[in-house]
Formats: C-alpha cells, structure tokens, sequence
C-alpha cells in the first residue's frame, strides 16, 4: 500500500517534469513576444510540479496512520461487497442487450440492494429498485427521447 499511496504523486511529478521539458521545445512566435507561447505551458507545468511535490510530501507524512485504517477497511466486509459489485456489474453488462434497460436494472439494482442491506429490509429494497428503474426508464425514454434496448 506505500508504493500506491507515493506512486500518484511520483508520476505527476516525473508527468510535469516532462512537459516543462517539452515545454522548451514549443516553436518560438513570429509575432509579437517571441516566448509567449511557451509562458502558459511552463506555468501550468510549474504549477504541477509544485503541487505534486506537497502532495508527495503531505502522503509521506500519512503513511502509517493511512496503513492502518486501510488494513481495517479490509478486514470487515467490505472486499466482500466490492467482489459482488464487480459481479454484478459484470452481470448487468452481458444481460443488458438481452432483456433490456428495465428488466436488466431491476435485476442489477434489486441484487445489489440485497447484497448491501441484507433480506431484513427487503421491503425498501424491491420499492428502491422499482422506483429508481421506472422514473430512469421513464426519464430517458420518454422525457429525454433517448433510445433504451
């Protein structure tokens, strides 16, 4: 997990020192300040390079206390919850031209809401799904004119 949390900040900074080398390469003007295009490359290149060296900095700093939280986040149910949203998102893909935006969303949605708040509330769950399907369908049929299969 170090690695990911100093990786985003490592590449935008190896990112923005690239474009200000880049930067240098851009043709001088024929007219007028003949460095006037390289002031906005340059700038939004400095720009980033300040940024991602406090962010480096700031993530540095937050590792073990960030570690931490992660290795709990992990320990609950929550790679559970993210293996069957995957699944289902899968799911819904493949059986989206089959059956439809309305069934499929139905079926999607209503496994989903299971998966997360469990039968015990079954009720919200089916009137969720009904709800939030029909007004979408309806949103981008009807009121939008957007073709749904």
């Amino acid at each position: 997990m170090k690695v990911i949390k100093i990786g985003m900040p490592v590449f935008f900074i190896l990112i923005s020192c690239l474009f200000l080398l880049g930067s240098f390469n851009l043709p001088k003007a024929n007219l007028g300040n003949p460095n006037g295009p390289l002031y906005f490359p340059i700038g939004l290149s400095c720009l980033l390079l300040f940024f991602s060296v406090l962010y480096f900095f700031q993530e540095f700093k937050t590792l073990d206390k960030e570690n931490n939280k992660i290795k709990q986040m992990l320990a609950g149910r929550t790679p559970k919850l993210i293996g069957f949203t995957v699944l289902l998102g899968i799911g819904y893909a493949l059986i989206f031209d089959l059956i439809g935006f309305l069934l499929s969303t139905v079926l999607f949605l209503g496994a989903l809401l299971f998966v997360i708040n469990g039968k015990q509330k079954w009720k919200v769950n089916i009137i969720v799904t009904v709800c939030f399907s029909f007004l979408s369908w309806y949103a981008f049929s009807v009121l939008l004119g957007v073709s749904l299969p």
